[in-house]
This record gives structure tokens, sequence and C-alpha cells, in this order.
């Protein structure tokens, strides 16, 4: 990993910032659905950082961001407050979807992030309206649009990809490959391996990436970015990543074993791209411990009080389930009391 003159030293420590804030957010989730603290599911996202560190702080006002149900990291870099999140998350009222969503389902359109998606694929096809709609305004925006490697295997995704090739949508595509669709590895669960072909089957161009190089994906997502936004041609990404953790939290250790060893996980740990990016930027002599040491105390304690803002805020209203359902008068007449 060598930095380049895109991505200069100021710019590579706010991209650690940003992982580390990832990486500790995804760690004290875990501890708050131990508690029954946070419901339904939830899925991490240890060891994917650099995905999204190193594409959404790219963008600019106006862009879109679609994602997977695996979005607490999307949602950060595109700068949801840790509080909305973290009190979605918990089910309470002052949550980004106002307690309704939960883990899987994390929006804030005023910040361009259109939401998680629980579909396995479902982003896809949102992502294509979305696209059409900054053509058909005449706007130079982009939509970025994440999901993972199971999700090429779905019809309506080839039918999205299909569409944005043949209407040349300002769209780029980002497939999450971490090998697995939760535990089936990509070798026994497609025919055809190579997701390059998949994409480019559809007209659209396509480039393989090293995700667990944050340098590396800034690069080609940097590319990616600007000619879907200088020819309003969609771009497709596929970056090679590893999850540490399991599909969810429910995928305990023992139930890994089942479809992959310690000795690949240990593998792949040891291409941490938190690591890889801290060594580089302490060689250049950018980040001291005292340093770290600092950036640790400020993210604990800014997850700390995320944590204690949603544990003090109150469960939606009951008359919060009749809302965002429908619009209009007729949403008031389904209201509790009328008729």
């Amino acid at each position: 990993m060598a930095a380049t003159k895109a991505q200069d030293k100021a710019e590579l420590l706010a991209t650690y910032r940003l992982m580390l804030r990832m990486r500790r957010f995804e760690e004290s989730l875990y501890r708050k659905y131990r508690e029954g603290k946070i419901g339904g599911y939830l899925h991490r996202y240890d060891g994917q950082e650099a995905l999204v560190a190193g594409v959404i702080p790219q963008l600019v006002k106006g862009d879109y961001v679609l994602s997977t149900y695996r979005d607490h990291a999307h949602a950060l870099a595109c700068g949801t407050e840790p509080r909305a999140i973290m009190a979605e998350l918990l089910g309470r009222s002052t949550g980004c979807a106002g307690g309704k969503g939960g883990s899987m389902h994390l929006i804030d359109p005023a910040r361009g992030f259109l939401g998680g998606d629980g579909i396995v694929g479902g982003p896809v096809p949102i992502a294509v309206g979305v696209g059409f709609a900054i053509k058909y305004r005449g706007d130079r925006n982009v939509c970025v649009c994440y999901f993972g490697d199971g999700a090429m295997n779905q019809g309506g995704v080839h039918e999205a990809l299909n569409m944005a090739g043949l209407s040349k949508l300002p769209i780029v595509f980002i497939l999450e490959n971490n090998g697995y669709a939760m535990g089936t590895a990509v070798d026994r669960s497609t025919g055809q391996p190579d997701m390059l072909l998949k994409a480019q089957a559809h007209g659209i161009d396509a480039e393989r990436v090293d995700g667990m190089d944050v340098v590396a994906v800034r690069e080609a997502a940097a590319r990616a970015i600007e000619a879907a936004r200088e020819t309003s041609r969609p771009q497709f990404l596929e970056m090679r990543c590893y999850r540490f953790v399991g599909h969810g939290v429910a995928d305990n250790a023992q139930q890994q074993r089942f479809y992959r060893t310690e000795e690949e996980i240990a593998e792949w740990k040891a291409r941490d791209p938190l690591v890889k990016l801290r060594e580089l930027l302490a060689t250049a002599g950018r980040l001291t411990d005292a340093d770290h040491e600092a950036m640790e105390t400020e993210i604990r304690a800014e997850i700390e009080d995320a944590i204690k803002f949603a544990e003090n805020s109150p469960p939606p209203p009951p008359e919060a389930l009749y809302e965002h359902v429908y619009a209009g008068a007729l949403a008031d007449g389904l209201k509790p009391g009328r008729g």
C-alpha cells in the first residue's frame, strides 16, 4: 500500500479516522445486542471498512448512496449522526427512521443516503430509478449502489444492470465480494464466478479492486465516479474483501466452521485494512502512538454518548404505526379514531 498524489497524507489520516470510527461503532453494537437492547437482526461490517471509507467521502452534495442491510458504516460515512444511528438500532423515536427501521433500514435522505435494504439485491433496481431521475433532470450527480456477491445470482439484479447499461445511467455499482453469500462460497453458488464478465455482459465498464487496500479503493472509486459523472455511463467495481465476523450476530464461531476455517480467517485478518493504513501513516510520521490513543479516546467517547442518548430516548408512540404508510388524506383517515 503506497500513497499517491490523489491521496495525500492528510486525506489518509481522515480516512483512517473514519475507518476506526466504523470499527469501534460496530464492536459496540455486539455488546448492545447481547444485552438485549437491539432487537431483530444485526450484520456487522468489520473488515470491509475500506469499501466505504475509500468511496463515500469523494461524493458531493446531490449524489446518492444505496446499501444492503449491512449498512451502519455507510450511514456514518454519509454523515448521519451516531446518536441517530444508535437510537434507530435500539428502536427509539429519535432514530434516523423514527425507531421503526432498525439495523437493516437506516436512512438519511437529507445527506443523500437513501437507505439500507433488507432484500438481497434490493438496492440495485432502486439505483436504476435514481440514476434515471438524475439523468432526466440533467444533473451531474451520481448514485453509488452497494450490494453483495450473493445478489449477483438474482434475476432482478441482472434486469437492473441491463437497464442501466442500455439507458446509460450515472450509477457506480459496488459489489462487496467477501467470498460468501451468507455461508455459501462463491464457487459453490454460481456457474460463472467472474463477476466482471457478468457486468460487462450488460454493457457496463467493470474493474476489480483489492478491497483490503483503501488507497486502491479510493483510486478506483475516483475513476469510476468521474466516468459516471462525465459520461453518464454506469460503472461496476468488484471489491474483493472479507468480513472478520459471521454473516450476522447469530452466526457464531462454531457455526462459521461449517463454511470457513480459522486459518482462512487468520489469513485475511493479517490484511486488515485498518492495520495496514495505520502502519502506512506511522511510517510517514503522520500518526504517532499518542495521536492514535487520543483518536481512540475521542471515538469511544462519541460512541458512549450515542449509547447514552439512545437509551434515554423514548420508543415510538403507538400512533407512529400509522405514519409513513400512506400519503395525504388517506393517511389522515387511517389514524386512530377516524372511522
